[in-house]
């Protein structure tokens, strides 16, 4: 009776001793980071910008002073009827990393006079990428690997130095735009307004978008190899910078830097501005965050909406696992159903209009038939007419013809009558 618990209990200890296995040598898939950084490598990396700004407040400067480079750009004017996305994307490479980049710029943006549907282009854009992205991933043959991601990855939102407060557009749009993308407020020309002011206004925009709940992009924490850097970074938003791809002779050495009258602000300089901060946060640091806080957070927000909108859940009615196969079939047979429905009133609704036209042509045949009648009773009427004219007309000629015989006749006879005396009294 104890002999197979016994049995059972060897059998577990035997199991016990065999989970801990020890290597007698190197194996070799501690090269697996490794290997991930040589394929990523080779496969090459994408990252998508969205500025958001109004026309004139440097986002095409800013873009080529991030990345070194005089990108491609149309000068946007002033009068445009809506706003209009432009996206443009290069091929850039850094040592023998290679980065397709994609500038997506928002032309016409704030130059309206009605800006109440100023946001809505843009946040069509964001989910017209979303949805290419789902219909490539829900595909049955899939190409993922070399698909071309054209999801936003980050949004540089410009705000104008003002040093007062935020405008009202700019909150509406963050408010529209913080669910979809990660959202990373600069202020522009930030050389215009004093450090005092700036600090001001930096606090004053916080504030604001605190109390109208606006979620702008937090740099993660959680890992310890950034996390002091990105604490630090986080207190300094909204970044204030300045672009420039000019060089100017600072000391020995070229900069690039804004050259005024009353002196030089130096781009890169950390006391005159927030660029530098800007470029380590964006690209040296967190570029694969944003990266993946687009696919993980957003994206997935975006694809569970849309899941949900087409009627499917993680479970049935009954709390038991999702079975897609039973979902499809119940989406195909009430797509059947209401196919069918459709079809049905469709046809009822071209028998009514076939009765109705019938009804309708048969209404117009009596009206013409009555109207044929009616023609045709005033066509007998005015032939009578006419014949009874003729007749008329026949009796007065017949009454004149015997009226010229007899004139003529009368005539005739007056005619001898007077030749007759006339030869009598030749004679005579």
């Amino acid at each position: 009776m104890f002999l197979p618990v016994l049995t059972c209990l060897a059998v577990l200890s035997d199991l016990a001793s065999q989970r801990h296995v020890f290597l007698g040598g190197h194996v070799g898939f501690d090269s697996l980071p490794d290997q991930l950084v040589s394929k990523s490598v080779t496969q090459g990396f994408c990252f998508n910008i969205l500025c958001v700004g109004e026309t004139g407040i440097g986002k095409s400067t800013l873009m080529n002073t991030l990345f070194n480079t005089l990108f491609e750009a149309e000068e946007a004017s002033h009068y445009q009827n809506g706003v209009y996305l432009r996206p443009r994307t290069y091929d850039l490479k850094e040592s023998n990393v290679q980065l397709k980049l994609t500038i997506v710029d928002t032309v016409g943006f704030g130059d309206q006079i009605n800006k109440e549907e100023s946001f809505k282009p843009i946040v069509d854009y964001i989910d017209t990428q979303f949805e290419t992205y789902l219909q490539e991933e829900m595909k049955i043959k899939r190409s993922l690997f070399d698909y071309h991601d054209t999801r936003i990855h980050i949004c540089l939102y410009f705000i104008a130095p003002t040093g007062h407060s935020l405008k009202s557009l700019d909150l509406v749009t963050m408010k529209k735009l913080d669910s979809k993308v990660n959202i990373i407020p600069i202020i522009a020309k930030a050389d215009t307004i004093s450090k005092s002011e700036l600090h001001k206004f930096k606090i004053k925009i916080m504030s604001e978008l605190v109390s109208n709940g606006v979620q702008i992009h937090q740099f993660p924490t959680e890992d310890d190899a950034v996390t002091e850097i990105n604490s630090s970074m986080n207190a300094h938003l909204p970044f204030a910078v300045v672009g420039s791809v000019e060089e100017v002779k600072v000391g020995n050495k070229m900069v690039k830097a804004r050259l005024y009258p009353w002196g030089t602000v130096q781009v890169e300089n950390e006391s005159h501005c927030d660029f530098v901060k800007l470029r380590e946060m964006l690209l040296r640091v967190n570029m694969e965050d944003l990266r993946e806080q687009t696919h993980a957070r957003h994206y997935e927000l975006y694809r569970r909406c849309k899941l949900e909108e087409l009627g499917f859940t993680d479970t049935d009615p009954d709390n038991k696992p999702f079975s897609l196969q039973e979902t499809y079939e119940a989406k195909r047979k009430e797509f059947l159903g209401d196919l069918q429905h459709k079809e049905d009133d469709m046809r009822q609704m071209f028998v009514n209009k076939v009765k109705e036209t019938e009804a309708e042509l048969k209404e117009k045949e009596r009206e013409l038939h009555e109207r044929f009648e009616q023609l045709k009773r005033m066509h007998q009427e005015e032939k009578r007419n006419l014949e009874e004219k003729r007749s008329d007309l026949e009796e007065e000629m017949n009454a004149f013809n015997r009226r010229k015989v007899a004139a003529e006749t009368l005539m005739g006879q007056s005619l001898q009558a007077s030749s007759q005396s006339f030869r009598k009294d030749k004679k005579k």
